[in-house]
Formats: structure tokens, C-alpha cells, sequence
């Protein structure tokens, strides 16, 4: 068997509050929504979203999540990075809509600008760009 596994399919995210991650995630990040369930049986959505043709988030609410620690850095899933063309732009609209964006830093391997944000859970996220 060479080379198995192709490509990333999806990353899950739990949110506390479906509404307002969805909110985010659709109307201030722009991903596009593929599918939306309600699972009576779980008390739960799943929202599938894609950037562009790409299927990238499944976004899940359960009743009552435990906090996920994001600071200080954990073991385990670091953050989810979102590569931009013009990072300037991107941070300036996040901050029209209150999002608040780390300063710039440059990678020091790579030369390119990267900064992190949060969603609505404190989840950490990268704007990176390519």
C-alpha cells in the first residue's frame, strides 16, 4: 500500500452555542453550507461547510460541551489555519465585526505572514498567508 491517506476530509468542531458559531463560521468567515441536520436524538446540529469545493468543517452542538482548554497550550489538536491572499484584508474584516486578531508575525522558515483569532469558543485559529 503506497502513500494511503490522500488528503485532510474534514476537521469536527463542538461548539457551545450552535447558533452563534454557525453565524460565524457561515457569516463572518464565509464558508459555505453544504448540509444542516437536526438530530432529534442527540439534541444536536451538524453543519456541514466547505470554503469554496472543499468540504472542511463538520460543526456540532451537544447539550452542555466541557470547555476545551486553549490556553495554556495543550496536548493534542493545536489550532486550524485558513490560508488568505491578502492577510490585511482578511484582519480588517474581522475587526469591523469585533473579532479580535494577534499581531502579524512573519514564519521564519517560510517568510510568509501569519496571525491567530478565535472563534466563539476561544478555539484557536490561523490566517496564514500563501
Amino acid at each position: 500500500m503506497n502513500k494511503p491517506l490522500t488528503a485532510i476530509h474534514h476537521i469536527a468542531i463542538i461548539c457551545s452555542d450552535y447558533e452563534r458559531s454557525k453565524h460565524f463560521y457561515t457569516t463572518i468567515l464565509g464558508l459555505q453550507i453544504i448540509r444542516e441536520v437536526h438530530r432529534q436524538e442527540r439534541q444536536s446540529y451538524k453543519l456541514d461547510l466547505a470554503i469554496g469545493d472543499h468540504y472542511v468543517i463538520e460543526l456540532f452542538s451537544f447539550p452542555s460541551p466541557p470547555p476545551r482548554p486553549s490556553r495554556p497550550e495543550a496536548c493534542g489538536l493545536r489550532h486550524l489555519a485558513f490560508s488568505v491572499s491578502d492577510i490585511d484584508e482578511v484582519i480588517r474584516h474581522l475587526n469591523h465585526h469585533h473579532i479580535e486578531t494577534e499581531p502579524i508575525r512573519v514564519d521564519q522558515y517560510t517568510g510568509r505572514r501569519f496571525t491567530f483569532f478565535t472563534d466563539p469558543d476561544g478555539l484557536p485559529l490561523e490566517l496564514y498567508e500563501a
